[in-house]
């Protein structure tokens, strides 16, 4: 300001900069630098983030990105990045207070619903990987819409329903396709090779206690 001590115009100018308000302007290796106008930009920054310890997160700002930058006695230099706040540019994505969201540039979403009881994840195009030693699924009910595929043994200790008919191949090292210990029921037929349960033949019939000879 005209006409002010040095040393007050060098407090105002820490006092300025304790607390200042920019976009991000370039991000690289774990570090930013924020436009706070048009004329000045600070260096290289660290970004606050939830945890930087034995348990580490990463989840880089983006370019135009609005943040709060925290300086340590006013030095620019030593600040830190605190993100973020909505703006004309990236406005919040849902005013639902019930939501918890995020939605991510290729157009994936993950959000939970705690108003509807609803975890939702929608990746477009994308894929879903688990990697564990044991996963369990705890529900009632679970649905797939498309195919599913399972690389190793499949054991299924309740009743199993196949609305659509079944294949079975034998494996590779050859054997029976198919093992069935107890009982095989079937409403309508069973047919092995061109023989028929219900409408085959037998050939060389003989009356009395003679055996016929095989079907045909």
């Amino acid at each position: 300001m005209p006409g002010m001590h040095p040393d007050i115009a060098e407090l105002h100018r820490l006092i300025q900069n304790l607390i200042r308000l920019g976009t991000i302007a370039q991000v690289a290796r774990g570090r930013a630098r924020v436009r706070l106008s048009p004329k000045l930009t600070t260096t290289w920054l660290r970004w606050v983030t939830p945890r930087a310890g034995d348990a580490r997160t990463w989840w880089a700002p983006s370019v135009g990105e609005q943040v709060t930058v925290l300086s340590p006695g006013g030095n620019l230099a030593a600040g830190v990045i605190v993100p973020s706040i909505y703006s004309d540019a990236y406005p919040a994505p849902t005013d639902n207070s019930a939501l918890h969201t995020t939605h991510y540039p290729d157009g994936a979403v993950v959000q939970y619903d705690h108003a509807a009881h609803a975890l939702t994840a929608n990746l477009p195009g994308g894929t879903a990987t688990v990697t564990a030693v044991h996963v369990t699924i705890d529900a009632p009910d679970t649905t797939c819409t498309g195919n599913l595929h399972v690389a190793q043994h499949l054991v299924v200790d309740g009743m199993s329903s196949l609305n659509a008919g079944m294949a079975v191949l034998a494996g590779a090292e050859g054997g029976a396709a198919a093992r069935i210990m107890g009982t095989l029921e079937a409403s309508d037929d069973v047919v092995s090779g061109p023989v028929s349960l219900r409408g085959h033949a037998h050939e060389k019939v003989k009356r009395g206690e003679d055996t016929s000879g095989g079907p045909v």
